[in-house]
């Protein structure tokens, strides 16, 4: 996951891009709000808790489906008494936990969802959590205006390259004297070409998968297949002036299309866009 910082109060606190899922924030930094000692004890002190517990264990049912219930159940009837002890650590591997994630050794922290990491900090401070969320909020709205930023460039290069593919398909598979209905069919499957490439369905299977959804399959392509369709609209438009049958050509794309998607993720490529 994607590592960055935001700033409390002056106390800098990790925060780990999580995608959909969500983000995980440092318990650690921020219970060093507390002590910069032993931030390790003050996040056991709140998971001694048995309304921590609880919210702890209800988090999990909401998101894990693996989720262990009878070893929850044990820890919860422990909680709270004065010999009970809980660490991130062992709640983690009693009860198959997700939402917190305990890094051992030198650098040792423990990161928890935000979810669990704004109910942390409240227990820590109310006051020292308004500042967590505020600089959060200002982090997700960068994050989120480079990403559309991203998204919309991309999204404009896409409509110039489609001049350079269709202009390949009119000058080399579209013959003369045809109906215009005919000519759009031609446009049509060749756009579809591209789609199964990329997407693995034409724009009907997709509409008919989404009948609610406005726009089209495209308009909800992620930042990377918009730069892969960016290079396979340049590329099928130079394997139609090669002469390549439309088989052919679907099934370079689709490899060309795998290849660049797989080097996309696992650089990273959105990162260059910051």
């Amino acid at each position: 996951m994607k590592r960055t910082i935001i700033n409390a109060e002056g106390y800098e606190i990790e925060v780990r891009f999580g995608g959909q899922g969500g983000d995980f924030v440092s318990l650690t930094d921020i219970a060093r709000y507390k002590t910069a000692e032993n931030p390790g004890y003050v996040i056991q002190n709140w998971m001694r808790n048995r309304n921590t517990v609880r919210f702890l264990g209800l988090w999990e049912q909401f998101h894990n489906p693996v989720f262990n219930y009878l070893e929850f159940e044990a820890i919860e009837n422990e909680a709270g008494l004065n010999s009970f002890v809980l660490t991130p650590k062992r709640w983690i591997e009693a009860t198959q936990a997700i939402g917190m994630v305990s890094k051992q050794g030198r650098y040792a922290s423990t990161l928890a969802h935000q979810d669990i990491a704004f109910e942390f900090a409240s227990w820590i401070s109310p006051e020292f959590k308004l500042y967590i969320i505020k600089d959060y909020q200002r982090l997700k709205s960068d994050e989120n205006g480079r990403l559309s930023l991203g998204w919309n460039l991309n999204r404009e290069l896409t409509k110039i390259n489609y001049h350079i593919h269709t202009d390949a398909i009119k000058n080399h598979l579209i013959p003369e004297n045809i109906s215009a209905k005919a000519k759009s069919f031609i446009y049509a499957n060749e756009a579809d070409v591209l789609n199964v490439a990329l997407f693995g369905m034409t724009a009907k299977m997709w509409r008919e998968l989404n009948p609610d959804a406005e726009g089209n399959i495209r308009d909800y392509a992620s930042l990377h297949q918009l730069i892969v369709l960016v290079n396979l609209e340049s590329m099928n438009a130079e394997l139609i002036q090669l002469g390549l049958t439309q088989a052919e050509r679907a099934a370079r794309l689709n490899q060309m299309a795998i290849r660049q998607l797989q080097t996309l993720e696992e650089h990273n490529a959105g990162k260059y866009l910051e």
